[in-house]
């Protein structure tokens, strides 16, 4: 098995777990600079996708099975946007054209992203795989995923024998997992728009990985939606990380996006800056029906526990809050009220006295 991206943190803790499956002989994973992270039992070839090199290395090894795990959500970690459009446009058209000439190949994984369904007021209030969202992407990530999944699916009319899966999953969230959605809540202030309090989905890393695991390993085919269950809000996933909001207007969101960009503070397309209004919310019934995974963490254990490795706590984080709370209705309460009474009770009381 071949897996792409493994210089990236979550591309390489799958090539370790992958590594460790019984009945997985080999697992080679590429990538342009040798992964920073531990890829365990997995063999490790310096090769660029965007160079044709790509399908001597699939030829060679003879790999049945790719996952294709090098989609780069922020140009920071690219090196800029241009060289994020060539890794994820140019570098998936070679892979793919090596697929095709792979007469061994029999599966082929890609990691998408839910971003390709945009964010817009009119939208369902649950994407199904089948919709096509009213505003879709138009710059970054997204646009160049929405790419990829068009030429996976060229590949697949080219290529019916080999099985495809394309998976979506929502925002991955994680101890270990660094994005542009992990930068924004880890910012002193959360910046939102005056008026809106978007619903946010996200995926805890351990299930991002299983559900791309038994994409690899199993039968699944076509799209399928990933996401932990229920939905929190923009305000709400703020107060669980401490974080005060600023409400900005609509007009002034965009700008907002540009100055955290430019400082390095947060990476944020104009297309971000859209799901940060309007939200988006994926039905899961395929990841059930397909994948049979039930997620181990809900969108909010999946946030909390982000909340909870990160060490991310401010003054409005909930432990703060609620002791803040408490010494103040104390402190309001007159002699012998409740409190009085919360004292008294905990005094050790003298026995009964003898009945005749």
């Amino acid at each position: 098995m071949l897996v792409t991206g493994v210089a990236r943190y979550l591309g390489a803790r799958f090539a370790r777990l992958l590594a460790q499956e019984p009945g997985v002989d080999r697992v080679v994973g590429v990538d342009v600079i040798a992964p920073p992270y531990d890829i365990g039992a997995a063999e490790f070839v310096r090769a660029d996708i965007r160079n044709s090199m790509i399908g001597r290395i699939i030829e060679q090894t003879g790999v049945d099975t790719v996952v294709h795990m090098s989609v780069i959500a922020t140009p920071v970690s690219a090196g800029g946007r241009t060289a994020q459009k060539e890794i994820n446009v140019i570098g998936t058209m070679q892979l793919l054209a090596a697929c095709q000439r792979a007469t061994r190949l029999r599966r082929l994984v890609v990691k998408s992203t839910s971003a390709v369904y945009g964010s817009s007021p009119r939208d369902p209030a649950m994407f199904t795989e089948t919709l096509v969202g009213k505003h879709p992407p138009r710059t970054g990530w997204g646009k160049d995923s929405a790419e990829v999944e068009e030429y996976v699916r060229g590949f697949s009319r080219r290529r019916p024998e080999v099985e495809v899966v394309t998976l979506r999953p929502a925002n991955i969230v994680g101890p270990g997992i660094r994005t542009s959605m992990t930068d924004y809540f880890s910012l002193p202030v959360i910046p939102g728009v005056l008026g809106f309090d978007p619903r946010l989905q996200f995926l805890h890393e351990d299930d991002a990985l299983e559900a791309i695991r038994r994409a690899t390993l199993g039968d699944a085919q076509g799209v399928i939606n990933v996401a932990g269950d229920g939905v929190i809000g923009l305000g709400q996933a703020a107060g669980f990380a401490g974080r005060p909001t600023v409400g900005l207007p609509p007009r002034l969101a965009g700008l907002m996006g540009s100055v955290y960009h430019r400082g390095g503070l947060a990476d944020f397309s104009p297309d971000q800056v859209r799901y940060l209004r309007f939200g988006r919310c994926l039905d899961t019934t395929r990841m059930r029906e397909q994948l049979g995974l039930e997620p181990a963490y809900t969108t909010r254990e999946a946030f909390l526990d982000f909340v909870r490795t990160r060490g991310l706590r401010g003054p409005l984080s909930p432990e703060v809050v609620n002791a803040v709370e408490r010494k103040v209705v104390n402190w309001l309460r007159p002699p012998g009220s409740a409190r009085a009474t919360r004292t008294a009770e905990a005094q050790p009381r003298p026995p009964f006295p003898d009945t005749p």
